[in-house]
């Protein structure tokens, strides 16, 4: 197979960007005709896509156009935020898109945020990808396939000809050990271990982070492990719910999402540091039992998770590029990331879904 990708910015709006990416790609993948592109537009397209699209079609010359718009994109050369762009990964000589059917292993999976149903997410075999917009989901974001903008929001795909693994990385710190739900009303998690909720959540942080104005609920989160409780933690097996807001009058902590009394809950905090961490020892999962290189990579990370919360610098995608040195890899900050998850299709926050392709 060959694979490759082009990123391009502007300062306006103009779909020769997409087929600038576009033709880059191609040269790097020394292609004169692809099979399949996967495109990825700013948000700045959001409104009238179509012609981005069109363009990046015939510079491929192929049909087989797939993405969205989304708040920034990147490829292993570059990330654009704030600016009209275009990101391309082309693919070629046995590797394609194609639609997917009903005995797909894995669908590769994009939803506008007003698509998103819950019920259609979770049918099926599993699934990757990741959800177009911003971190208000907000805005006309849009979808497309066989170069066509989809009018129910909905991508699914299979990639043909490559072997494809995936995985993912929540990437939190772990303030507390897991202890039992003992009293939840609605989202309000009341009782903790025994424990006023919010006392047990401000007892894990820093001094000055315990006064209730000052605790960070933005870098909050609930953790929910699963599986076998033994090293839950330390493999990652746990589903994650932001925390909302936390209550002083009746000392609960709200979370995006209900529990029932008995489940075991902990709290995290998000940290760079701990997010990098955990990205490293993702791609140590993938190299641990294959001497493969892969091919091209297809990456799903949160609008949260980007070099807005790195520092001026996305950790992630350097620490990809570090550990497979040329590897063409293209992705897109989203508002949601679906992954498979204890035996069922997620949507996830915060978190980062990589999809690595091989040959056969």
């Amino acid at each position: 197979m060959k694979a490759a990708t082009g990123i391009k910015q502007g300062r306006h709006v103009d779909p020769a960007l997409a087929a600038q990416a576009v033709r880059m790609a191609m040269d790097a993948a020394e292609l004169e005709i692809a099979q399949s592109v996967v495109l990825y537009l700013s948000s700045d397209f959001a409104h009238d896509p179509q012609a981005a699209i069109n363009a990046a079609a015939r510079a491929a010359q192929c049909t087989q156009v797939a993405g969205c718009t989304a708040a920034g994109v990147f490829t292993e050369a570059d990330w654009v935020l704030d600016a009209p762009a275009a990101a391309a990964l082309v693919l070629g000589e046995g590797a394609s898109l194609r639609t997917a059917q009903s005995d797909t292993a894995q669908v590769l999976t994009y939803s506008a945020p007003n698509a998103l149903d819950l019920a259609w997410l979770q049918s099926g075999p599993p699934r990757y990808g990741g959800v177009s917009g911003d971190a208000t989901g907000q805005g006309p974001y849009s979808v497309w396939q066989n170069t066509r903008i989809q009018a129910n929001g909905r991508c699914e795909l299979c990639v043909h000809g490559a072997r494809l693994r995936v995985d993912f990385t929540q990437g939190v710190h772990p303030l507390s050990r897991p202890a039992r739900l003992t009293k939840v009303a609605g989202h309000d998690v009341q009782t903790l271990g025994g424990m006023p909720a919010l006392a047990s959540l401000a007892r894990e942080l820093p001094l000055s982070m315990r006064a209730l104005e000052r605790i960070p609920t933005y870098l909050l989160m609930a953790g929910i492990p699963y599986g076998e409780r033994e090293n839950a933690l330390q493999e990652g097996r746990y589903h994650l719910l932001p925390v909302v807001a936390v209550n002083g009058n009746d000392q609960s902590v709200t979370i995006a999402g209900q529990l029932e009394p008995g489940v075991e809950l902990f709290w995290a905090l998000r940290k760079p540091k701990a997010a990098a961490d955990d990205m490293a020892a993702m791609l140590t999962r993938f190299c641990a039992d294959t001497v493969s290189t892969p091919r091209f990579g297809l990456m799903f990370p949160c609008m949260g998770r980007g070099p807005m919360f790195y520092g001026g610098e996305d950790r992630d995608l350097t620490i990809l590029a570090e550990r497979f040195p040329g590897l063409p890899f293209i992705g897109f900050y989203g508002n949601g990331e679906i992954a498979y998850l204890d035996g069922a299709n997620r949507l996830l926050q915060y978190s980062s879904v990589l999809a690595l392709g091989y040959d056969l």
